[in-house]
């Protein structure tokens, strides 16, 4: 029995940006726009869009979503490579990390193969960084309630010692030590 080795070798030298960079957060989702999409797959935008409409019973809504006009212009401040889009008609559209994945049931080439791997393997890792920075922020909240407690503790003993000195009979004037001038 001849073992073939995998055919499907790293994309991530044919393509210049790495695949994180073009993740985006939008509505609480991670998501990619369809034109970089369509610029990994190596189509053009149109043609892609027009590939998804087909088949768009495979894209609900928490699949693949529509940009609204103000998360477009955020887009393009944020992201210099889609200054284009800044007068465009249309705006683009985001897909999850589950639409992306469908896109391999619809785009069907070698090149589709190797480019839905390489994203998933993008959105796995985005997903540790987040789970690493989810357990830094809770320890973080965890020190800060520790010291607000400790905090109070010191605020109430500062408030005992102000207390316990008040209650304190005045100090008598300390009689001087050695010769005085004479007047």
């Amino acid at each position: 029995m001849k073992i073939v080795k995998d055919k499907l070798e790293p994309v991530n030298m044919v393509i210049s940006e790495p695949f994180e960079r073009r993740i985006f957060f939008m509505r609480g989702k991670a998501v990619m726009i369809d034109r970089d999409l369509a610029e990994l797959y190596k189509t053009s935008t149109k043609a892609f869009n027009q590939a998804v409409k087909r088949n768009i019973a495979r894209f609900p809504g928490d699949f693949m979503f529509q940009l609204s006009d103000s998360e477009r212009i955020e887009l393009v401040t944020n992201c210099d490579r889609f200054l284009t889009l800044r007068h465009s008609t249309s705006n683009p559209y985001a897909f999850t990390e589950q639409g992306v994945a469908m896109l391999s049931s619809v785009l069907r080439s070698d090149r589709a193969i190797k480019v839905n791997i390489e994203i998933m393997r993008a959105f796995i890792k985005m997903r540790d960084v987040l789970a690493g920075h989810k357990e830094l922020a809770r320890k973080v909240d965890d020190h800060e309630h520790r010291l607000n407690d400790q905090d109070e503790v010191i605020v109430s003993i500062v408030e005992e010692m102000r207390k316990q000195r008040k209650a304190l009979p005045p100090a008598k004037p300390k009689r001087k030590i050695g010769f005085s001038k004479p007047n």
